[in-house]
């Protein structure tokens, strides 16, 4: 079993930062990309940023230049940096890894989900 664990969102003021964290356990024998995206009420979950094995960055042009995407492997971890915060940036945030399982193969997991809320 695989399980993503995500941390790290709150309540921030516009033009504040915070960093989001996801990590992964269980029987993991390789993670390709890692991703995140977001989700605001009314609104379809979308591509915030992913990371491939590569090191490779994709983002989405909502925020280029204020979000960076990080993974640290050996601890099957991500990180999304957010800076220069904005209302809009209001979402409940996601991540997505790419796993293969001990024996497996590759499928996507997601995490539970972590509010990120930015008063104006």
């Amino acid at each position: 079993q695989v399980q993503l664990v995500e941390s790290g969102g709150g309540l921030v003021q516009a033009g504040g930062s915070l960093r989001l964290s996801c990590a992964a356990s269980g029987s993991i024998a390789r993670i390709g990309a890692m991703g995140w995206y977001r989700q605001a009420p009314g609104s379809q979950r979308e591509l915030v940023a992913i990371l491939t094995t590569a090191s490779s960055a994709n983002y989405a042009d909502s925020v280029k230049g204020r979000f960076t995407i990080s993974r640290d492997d050996a601890k099957n971890t991500a990180y999304l940096q957010m800076t220069s915060l904005k209302p809009e940036d209001t979402a409940v945030y996601y991540c997505k890894f790419l796993i293969r399982r001990w024996g497996g193969f590759f499928e996507d997991y997601w995490g539970q989900g972590t509010q990120v809320t930015v008063s104006s």
